[in-house]
């Protein structure tokens, strides 16, 4: 049974919805560098014992937004995490893990992802330690699935 909202609590629920939706439309958008080349970057991660996190986006996908700005910057930003973005369909070189340079849609295609957003996590020589998160899911979950990939990355480093 729904209890009605009394004129006053619905006027500040609604209020407080507008106001949250100005802070976001103010914030500015969390970002994700863009390797130039993929070994160095796993290099730089396995320095700390982390694998390498890449998220695979697409440009105007809302749920590569939410995953790049709730979940993966936060993480880089806090804790130091390794993550770097690519991006399908872009024409921008990158250098792949076996050397060759190769545009981002190329490696995403060599990859065989179809899906945005994706998370790849790598460890030693340009290899899956586990799992892909592949899609945007309940958010709910998302970060829980994602917290349980990357403890399992790590494990898998240490072994």
């Amino acid at each position: 049974m729904l209890i009605p909202l009394q004129p006053l609590s619905r006027r500040l629920l609604l209020a407080g919805a507008a106001v949250s939706a100005w802070r976001s439309s103010q914030a500015a958008p969390v970002t994700l560098p863009t390797p130039v080349s993929l070994p160095d970057e796993l290099a730089q991660a396995l320095k700390k014992g982390s694998p390498l996190l890449v998220l695979v986006s697409l440009e105007g996908c809302p749920f590569c937004r939410v995953a790049r700005e709730n979940y993966l910057g936060p993480m880089r930003e806090q804790q130091g995490l390794d993550v770097v973005q690519v991006d399908m369909r872009s024409s921008r070189t990158i250098k792949g893990f076996k050397g060759e340079t190769l545009t981002q849609d190329e490696l995403i295609r060599a990859w065989r992802i179809k899906v945005a957003p994706s998370v790849l996590f790598f460890g030693r020589g340009g290899v899956e330690v586990v799992e892909r998160l592949v899609g945007g899911y309940i958010p709910d979950f998302y970060g829980a699935y994602l917290d349980d990939r990357l403890r399992l990355a790590r494990a898998a480093l240490r072994s």
